[in-house]
């Protein structure tokens, strides 16, 4: 059994403001993997956590939150260059979700091929503007899992 209670110092989570807390919802669970985790809420606004499903061993979660203030207001924090990065298993992934992100008109940089360690990427914009990398053949998993691995 895995111990619950935080033993060491981690890094666990990015928090970003978001105009819309749903909207920014639909967009990460659909072209992304992550899932809701749990949702906040008080008379300041609420938020949202996200991470992979089942991430029980190293959990990260994105922290979307929409002020009460600021519902409406785009709040791009991550562009033209910052971004998050997801890396996916295949190629095909990279296509099929920027042709889905084209199709949404979210699409931030068409699919392409760049040199070591980036790999294939494309990004998409979330609904404040964040720009999200996918990418495939980055191998910042294998790297690090290599790095630290038994």
């Amino acid at each position: 059994m895995l111990e619950k209670k935080l033993t060491e110092a981690r890094w666990t989570h990015i928090a970003l403001p978001c105009c819309d807390v749903d909207k920014a919802i639909e967009f990460y669970t659909t072209m992304t993997p992550l899932v809701v985790v749990a949702r906040h809420a008080d008379k300041d606004g609420r938020n949202v956590w996200l991470s992979n499903d089942k991430q029980v061993e190293t959990p990260f979660v994105l922290v979307l939150v929409e002020f009460a203030k600021d519902r409406g207001t785009r709040q791009p924090q991550l562009t033209p260059f910052a971004h998050l990065g997801m890396e996916v298993p295949g190629r095909e992934d990279v296509d099929r979700i920027a042709a889905e992100a084209r199709e949404m008109g979210c699409l931030h940089w068409e699919p392409m091929e760049l040199p070591a360690p980036v790999g294939y990427i494309c990004a998409l914009k979330d609904p404040d503007g964040n720009v999200v990398e996918i990418s495939h053949n980055q191998q910042v998993f294998e790297e690090v899992r290599t790095l630290w691995g038994s």
